[in-house]
């Protein structure tokens, strides 16, 4: 049977730090301000700051009942549960479609009396972000009408000026510059080339926040094609990852997650094998069966060796031994790479190919158009933005002056630019710096339509009229191009059987493929490792990139990893911190505190835009490799909103691949917010495991059936409950059951 393990849910458990047991005899050692809680006092006086947000933050409850009071739009909308009429209390269904230029998922959307409060699957997944939009929606910190040089405005002022002025350029032949995020909507694409039509000598850059540049340009060299393929992980029997998170955030496809656990169910008989190799723990390696710790240096020697080795050119790396006897004897496998080298991807794409992956896991016919961003041309808009080349620019959905590692010679390129148009729902950090500022409105009070995949659309429809004084992007293209038709008759007069697809939300079209060159190039990297501390870039399932910073419950939600909210923190090992005379310890409550650190990256220190050493939190990570350290972004944010801004540290300046140097704040530290340590579990063993083979033989495997310690001393299981008997013939009876073999730990429930 299995070997004996010990787990532990905190390092102070596994080091036996006498506070555990203390709390395990006194799980609430503080009063909890129940009074406090429940009175009218100001937040700001009592102890509860963190837990009213709707009143806190100012989230716009009054504008949406006032919007909620009308159709949501002037045209049918079809109900996927069509009612006779809308009733008090119950709920009605749309389908529709969250996108942001980041997140992405086919979604229905409950509401009640026409209020949008609850999104639910329809033909993706959905992960935190995307669950939390819904709040997005309300919050009172969104850009409640034009601005312009920074004032408010009104559109008529606003689109006449800007009519006028793009005119004037574009007569005197000067460069128009649109940069956006990938852009996913056919109808967009069609509204920007008609705009580019119209004004001639104009742009369009796209660009992903977290850069997808390195595979994309090597699936171009190879395939033809600059786009990321769809995998299907359910397929594979065996997966080696090397750094992509691809359960939580890596490629954007919510439905890589589903997929996975699909692969994974001992009801069907069968688990596909996974191979985590990584420097920073996430979501997805603490599902791996097998998972190692390597420094980012590391990668492409491995990749170099696991593709030579399975060719039997030389002898595989120990730590690779098993993955490369397993994926000789598997029938399919997926090899999956973070990486933005373009070398080290083009080197995945030739073991891949020797595997036969392309035949049956991966699909680059029917390929995702999720990321599309291009790196070089932001470079080259940045450079002729200097040189005073670019005469107008209109930003959307992209945040640039937070996001772009070459942030600061962004905003002196901007400072060269006569006319900056920004169509943000905020006034973000690239927003405050422009001359109009058009504010789009939100995913759920707008039209569109999405093509996530080369053959699959899904259809994006309001569910509540505007709450503030907003406009879709689309619209003010149209309009700015002197095209008179609405967007939304513009949209519906692109599908046949409008209809029924927007009542179903998704639907395939039978697109002519594209004819895929095959030119699979294998770089050689030798082995190497970096001396130092390496850093790494993260992503938070909560934060992502940052652009719902401002909403409470993703700060407020603690990582399914760190158990840590409210906060970034470079993670380090044990073994770095000790080394580095960085503590971590808990105090008589329970919480956790840490050391502040200064860094010196690749020699040059880490200073704010004042020039001040910045402090950032330390957090002492199990699984963290040796000699690594890593920072999420989202974080840092200083024009996200009350809720977001001065959170965390902007870890995207920090060049990743670059070595640290960190010294300790001397006589500072930092209060995490962090899940209490307990250790209540009343002597029950939670963890129950056992093995594939056992669980076919006999499903109950694992589950020993012993007694338990009450307070009323010990007690077989059935006799064991945390409620006082009820009638359940006229009471409630409450049922929750989650099934463990499909919970990734994604947080999308929390949400």
């Amino acid at each position: 049977m299995i070997k004996q393990k010990k787990y532990w849910q905190d390092l102070a458990e596994l080091n036996n730090d006498p506070i555990v047991e203390k709390l395990s005899q006194n799980e609430f050692v503080e009063e909890i301000p129940v009074d406090d809680f429940l009175s009218d006092s100001s937040l700001s006086d009592s102890k509860t700051s963190r837990r009213d947000f709707l009143k806190f933050l100012g989230f716009s409850t009054a504008a949406a009942t006032f919007a909620a009071c009308e159709a949501p739009v002037n045209k049918v909308i079809p109900y996927v549960v069509k009612p006779e009429e809308i009733v008090p209390g119950v709920a009605n269904f749309y389908a529709s479609t969250i996108y942001d230029g980041h997140d992405f998922a086919s979604v229905l959307v409950k509401t009640r009396e026409g209020r949008p409060i609850k999104l639910l699957s329809n033909n993706t997944g959905t992960n935190a972000r995307v669950q939390a939009s819904v709040l997005s929606l309300y919050d009172n910190g969104r850009i409640k009408s034009p601005y312009k040089n920074g004032e408010k405005s009104d559109w008529e002022t606003v689109d006449s000026e800007i009519i006028n002025k793009l005119k004037n350029i574009s007569d005197n032949s000067g460069q128009i510059a649109l940069l956006t995020s990938t852009i996913i909507s056919p109808t967009t694409e069609k509204i920007i080339k008609q705009f580019a039509e119209n004004y001639k000598n104009v742009r369009h850059i796209q660009i992903d926040s977290l850069s997808y540049h390195g595979l994309l340009e090597a699936n171009f060299e190879t395939f033809g094609v600059r786009r990321m393929p769809n995998y299907h992980f359910e397929k594979a029997d065996v997966i080696v990852s090397f750094g992509a998170d691809f359960i939580a955030n890596w490629g954007g496809n919510p439905n890589y997650e589903c997929n996975y656990v699909k692969g994974r169910n001992p009801k069907s008989g069968k688990m596909s094998k996974h191979y985590q190799i990584e420097s920073t723990l996430t979501l997805t390696g603490s599902n791996a069966d097998v998972r190692l710790q390597i420094k980012p240096s590391e990668q492409s020697g491995l990749l170099d060796n696991l593709y030579n080795s399975l060719l039997s050119r030389t002898e595989p790396d120990p730590r690779l031994k098993n993955i490369v006897n397993s994926l000789r004897s598997a029938k399919s496998s997926i090899i999956v790479c973070n990486s933005n080298d373009k070398q080290v991807q083009l080197l995945v794409n030739s073991i891949n190919q020797l595997l036969g992956n392309y035949e049956t896991t991966i699909d680059m016919l029917n390929h995702s158009n999720l990321k599309k961003g291009n790196d070089d041309d932001l470079k080259s808009l940045i450079t002729d933005m200097s040189d005073g080349k670019i005469k107008a620019l209109i930003t959307y959905n992209v945040n640039p002056s937070y996001t772009s590692i070459d942030a600061i010679n962004f905003n002196k390129g901007l400072e060269n630019v006569d006319l900056k148009i920004s169509t943000s729902m905020y006034l973000d950090e690239t927003s405050s710096r422009m001359d109009y500022v058009c504010p789009d409105s939100h995913n759920l009070e707008s039209w569109g339509d999405m093509n996530p995949s080369f053959n699959d659309y899904t259809l994006m429809q309001p569910t509540i009229n505007t709450l503030f004084d907003t406009r879709q992007f689309q619209d003010s293209m149209l309009l700015w191009t002197g095209n008179s038709v609405k967007y939304y008759d513009f949209l519906r007069n692109t599908y046949k059987n409008w209809d029924k697809k927007l009542h179903d939300g998704y639907f395939s079209e039978n697109n002519p493929y594209i004819i895929l060159k095959s030119n699979f190039k294998v770089p050689r990297f030798k082995y190497k490792i970096k001396k130092g501390i390496e850093f790494e870039i993260a992503e938070k399932i909560s934060m992502g990139d940052g652009r719902g910073s401002n909403n409470p419950w993703l700060q407020e939600l603690p990582d399914p990893l760190s158990r840590a909210c409210w906060d970034n923190y470079l993670t380090i090992s044990s073994t770095t911190a000790q080394k580095n005379n960085i503590k971590n310890w808990n105090v008589s409550n329970g919480a956790l505190n840490g050391s502040l650190v200064n860094i010196s990256i690749d020699g040059k220190p880490f200073v704010d835009e004042e020039g001040n050493l910045i402090k950032i939190p330390v957090m002492i990570q199990p699984g963290q490799a040796k000699d690594t350290a890593s920072l999420s972004v989202g974080y840092g944010r200083t024009h996200s909103g009350k809720c977001g801004n001065g959170v965390g540290t902007n870890a995207f300046p920090i060049s990743e691949g670059g070595i640290i140097e960190i010294s300790v704040v001397p006589d500072e530290h930092h209060e995490f917010a962090l899940v209490q340590l307990h250790s209540t579990m009343m002597g029950r063993d939670i963890v129950k495991e056992t093995t594939l083979a056992d669980y076919i033989k006999d499903p109950t495997s694992g589950n020993y059936k012993h007694e338990f310690y009450t307070h009323e001393g010990f007690k077989p299981p059935d006799q064991v409950t945390l409620w006082d008997s009820q009638d359940h013939e006229t009471g409630h009876f409450w049922n929750q059951s989650i099934d463990l073999t499909l919970c990734t730990g994604c947080a999308a429930c929390v949400i």
